[in-house]
């Protein structure tokens, strides 16, 4: 089949960017034609808040990239249509994480349906956004009109979905291992490499720093951890800040835990994944909510217990006692569970880790969109 993906790749980074390339490839593995189409612009300065949204790493050799999609401009929004509706590709994947994309992405969509050839699947991330902002629900219903099958990757957001359509397909799919990241490497070399501690207990806090996270609960759970335990450990935070870091600057101060923590609060490039990730004893997900989160698959692929909290899809992802512990997300509950990982140590996680990662590969997704794709 001819494929277009639609959504953030290089030179675009992060997450987004980094599971629309790695599902290129498994299409081209599978051996269909694919082209991702890319923003040439994806936020305006206002709604990002980070330093910068393009990637330092090379341009993938392996994938046809094409920079197309301007977000604020509909004239680019008409001639990325027209263009799309003329290729007429059998199949185009878009991914859908945040209301603002609605009109741009539900305008070509608009156009490409008129060739009356391609099918359009979605995978949302997102559906209700985790900060709400005005014309979320509008731009919503827009985006989701010319679409013929949705791929979920939580419950919860093919719930959220069901609020705004209950005809077109769709199905729940969990997201797959982030392993384009490299494979696992010693604990040793990993921490030699990010110049930390051999001996300490490490807690991983992974991706960017935004409210519904909740690193300042993690910050408060370490405060009271610091109380009851007294072995050596620290919390590494490996993420750049993606609002104001001021208030949780002040809240180290104030709760003098600057001592147990690790700060790498700068955008870690896909080539230094791993050595985060292996470092870790534990990775710690103290969301306040979620959908899904794409740090889940990554501690998979490296075989890294988690501690998450029991909110949106986490508790589902990550069986308890199992892979790791889920927990309530308040700071006592947090430093409970990373106070009993400790003295349990996390080698009983690992067999689980190795058993639960098999359900989580490309090919249940890729077979996924495919058969939605065949129904319509």
């Amino acid at each position: 089949m001819n494929i277009i993906i639609i959504g953030p790749s290089h030179p675009l980074r992060g997450g987004l960017a980094s599971y629309n390339e790695r599902l290129a490839r498994q299409f081209q593995n599978e051996g269909h034609i694919v082209t991702i189409y890319t923003f040439s612009l994806q936020y305006p300065g206002f709604l990002f808040p980070g330093t910068t949204q393009y990637s330092s790493e090379p341009s993938p050799h392996d994938l046809n990239i094409k920079v197309k999609i301007n977000s604020i401009n509909p004239f680019n929004w008409w001639r990325a249509g027209n263009e799309l509706k003329k290729l007429k590709p059998d199949l185009i994947v878009v991914r859908y994480w945040l209301p603002f994309m609605g009109p741009a992405l539900g305008t070509i969509l608009r156009r490409v349906k008129k060739n009356r050839h391609t099918n359009v699947i979605c995978i949302a991330d997102n559906i209700i956004p985790h900060e709400k902002r005005f014309g979320d629900i509008p731009f919503t219903k827009y985006f989701i009109k010319p679409i013929d099958g949705f791929i979920t990757m939580s419950e919860k957001v093919l719930g959220d979905l069901k609020q705004f359509n209950t005809t077109t397909p769709a199905k729940f799919v969990p997201h797959p291992l982030y392993d384009n990241f490299g494979s696992i490497i010693s604990k040793k070399e990993a921490r030699e490499h990010l110049n930390i501690s051999q001996t300490d207990f490490i807690f991983l806090f992974f991706g960017f720093i935004r409210k519904y996270k909740g690193l300042d609960v993690l910050l408060q759970a370490v405060n009271q951890l610091n109380q009851i335990q007294a072995s050596d450990y620290k919390v590494l935070i490996a993420g750049e800040f993606y609002e104001g870091r001021t208030p949780y600057d002040e809240l180290i101060e104030q709760l003098n835990i600057k001592d147990q923590l690790l700060l790498k609060t700068d955008f870690i490039p896909d080539s230094e994944v791993k050595y985060y990730l292996c470092a870790a004893d534990a990775v710690v997900q103290p969301y306040r909510n979620a959908t899904q989160s794409g740090v889940t698959p990554l501690a998979y692929h490296f075989e890294v217990p988690m501690i998450v909290t029991n909110v949106g899809g986490l508790p589902s992802l990550v069986p308890h006692n199992k892979v790791g512990l889920v927990c309530e997300p308040n700071a006592t509950a947090i430093a409970d569970a990373m106070q009993l990982m400790m003295q349990h140590g996390t080698a009983s996680f690992i067999p689980g880790l190795q058993e639960e990662k098999k359900k989580y590969a490309w090919s249940n997704i890729t077979g996924a969109i495919l058969k939605l794709a065949a129904l319509h």
